[in-house]
């Protein structure tokens, strides 16, 4: 079987860390039998100083043929004055929707070799490995109408619309179960319904999903309190699934759980496992084309996309297998250095990776 995956570097960062993660897909092309055919396209603000757009058809088209997409970030200051329909974040929104990508997967894991590296205590993060599943392609980040309005008075108002349909919960809560039963079993679905009435109809269908799951003990928390929760006593959660606002927010929170947001990768999934892989760190543009940027997190979405759309699990678990190696050796890029190791770039931290890859089992 041969894998055909989309490659969208982006800006910023993005090129330098899917440099790293491209070399470890190939060495498991080369050492360990993977198919692979690989095609580069551009997107985001590179994208549109090419084609005058964040997504060229000629991208869309590729994305669409390929298995699954590798995206490295898009965005930065230099595209922030465009009209919001031709900047670079556009392009990710069209391709969620256009994809159909409505389930994305965040994991927040941490590394024992980084507990010293978070911002919170050892002993409160130590062993943490919890899922956020966040609905990507409703609420209210595509509601309509959505604008900025003159009002009588001479003010202008801004408004936005937040939706969700019966069915578009559905869907993802039984995403956030089936992850939950191959996990602990525990699935904690995180709403505001005691202010927002698309909350209370979330709370509804979840509830009512959660009947057929008699296997995972479901619970419900405010969005508020999970915030709370989430640096209080990370490991009470295993899986939590939520809605798209709250689910961008608290996977960012919980990123630095794990020490750095540079160690978190995501998958954004259609209903039959096609996906786009990423690390959720974005374009970083204050460190772009310095070789201190770290790649783990692109190529931990690498050792997901194996997972999720490959279906070789034990490919993935030699990438994982090789980051920890190079975290046991002492590596450290500038954002998970607390002293002690050997901190290095993007390039060297991403050739040890690949090293380390070559001798695992």
């Amino acid at each position: 079987m041969t894998i055909k995956i989309a490659i969208l570097a982006g800006d910023g960062i993005g090129p330098e860390t899917i440099g790293q993660a491209v070399k470890v897909l190939e060495v498991l092309r080369d050492q360990h039998g993977l198919g692979l055919e690989l095609e580069h396209a551009p997107v985001g603000g590179s994208a549109y100083d090419q084609a005058g757009t964040p997504l060229p058809e000629s991208t869309l088209a590729l994305a669409r043929q390929a298995d699954c997409i590798l995206l490295g970030a898009v965005g930065g200051p230099k595209w922030d004055t465009l009209e919001r329909n031709v900047r670079p974040e556009k392009a990710l929104l069209q391709l969620r929707a256009e994809l159909g990508l409505f389930s994305n997967l965040r994991p927040a894991m941490l590394f024992p070799q980084l507990a010293s590296a978070s911002t919170l205590r050892a002993e409160v993060v130590a062993g943490l490995d919890l899922m956020i599943v966040r609905e990507l392609t409703g609420g209210i980040y595509f509601g309509k109408p959505r604008g900025i309005r003159s009002l009588d008075d001479g003010q202008r108002q801004g408004y936005d619309t937040l939706l969700y349909s019966e069915s578009e919960i559905e869907r993802i809560a039984r995403v956030g179960f089936d992850i939950a039963r191959k996990r602990d079993r525990r699935l904690c679905s995180v709403d505001k319904a005691n202010v927002l009435e698309t909350s209370v109809l979330w709370r509804e269908i979840v509830s009512h999903v959660g009947k057929q799951y008699p296997d995972v003990t479901l619970s419900h928390m405010y969005v508020d309190n999970a915030a709370m929760q989430l640096v209080r006593a990370p490991k009470q959660f295993d899986v939590i699934v939520t809605d798209n606002m709250f689910g961008d927010i608290l996977s960012d929170a919980a990123a630095m759980l794990t020490g750095s947001i540079g160690m978190l990768p995501s998958a954004s999934l259609d209903a039959s496992g096609k996906g786009m892989y990423e690390p959720i760190h974005g374009s970083a543009p204050d460190i772009a084309g310095q070789d201190i940027a770290n790649p783990l997190a692109t190529i931990l979405s690498v050792a997901m996309l194996l997972r999720y759309t490959a279906n070789q699990a034990e490919l993935a678990s030699l990438v994982d297998r090789a980051i920890a190696r190079v975290l046991d050796d002492g590596l450290r890029t500038a954002d998970i250095y607390t002293g002690t190791g050997r901190k290095v770039g993007t390039r060297e931290m991403g050739e040890a990776v690949v090293s380390a890859l070559k001798s695992v089992s």
